[in-house]
């Protein structure tokens, strides 16, 4: 079986057991399939532990915490649910973190680094500044596609309230002059197993 009927096949099973889970998931693919929308991605499961080790250096990916082949495996699927679903995404940007920009990767391919999408996890003095850049952001109506930001757990909870696992989303709706409106949450992968930050 592909990996697409797997996401698929998953997606049944999870409409069948819980119906009323699968209509919320159901419209939240449909404000993304319409365009005009965000789409913030914490990245996929990573090697085991809290935070970054010691002496990390994001000009270096050997030094981080990194992906597991089973968060690769997440971060394609999610690609080919957003490919499955023929949902337009008009530009991606990752956090610097090499987690996240193989993450934007594997999922989508073409993607651009974006600093104020750095992990705020024992970082609280950055805090201010990255949430002021990323409501500005966030907050622009978009006509055509949607915008994907891939970045950390406490970043997206920072910006919108919302904690989410691994390789899972929360979709906003620009709302104009900073200002957008939390849709809810959206899990594009099979999850086996609960992820670290």
């Amino acid at each position: 079986m592909g990996s697409t009927a797997r996401v698929v096949l998953g997606a049944l099973v999870a409409l069948l057991a819980f119906p009323g889970a699968a209509a919320a998931r159901e419209e939240l693919w449909a404000l993304l399939e319409a365009g005009g929308h965000v789409a913030l991605l914490r990245h996929a499961i990573t090697t085991a532990g809290v935070g970054d080790p010691p002496g990390m250096r994001l000009d270096d990916c050997r030094t981080q915490r990194n992906l597991t082949e089973e968060g690769r495996r997440h971060a394609r699927q999610v690609g080919e649910a957003f490919r499955a679903r023929g949902v337009a995404v008009e530009q991606v940007l990752s956090s610097p973190w090499c987690r996240c920009i193989e993450t934007a990767r594997l999922a989508f391919g073409a993607h651009e680094v974006w600093a104020p999408l750095g992990n705020l996890y024992g970082r609280p003095d950055q805090r201010p500044r990255q949430v002021s850049e990323m409501q500005r952001l966030v907050g622009q109506p978009r006509r055509r596609g949607n915008l994907v930001l891939v970045s950390h757990g406490s970043t997206i909870s920072a910006l919108t309230g919302v904690v989410v696992d691994t390789a899972e989303m929360v979709v906003v709706t620009p709302d104009g002059a900073g200002r957008f409106v939390v849709r809810g949450r959206l899990t594009a992968h099979t999850p086996l197993k609960e992820g670290t930050r």
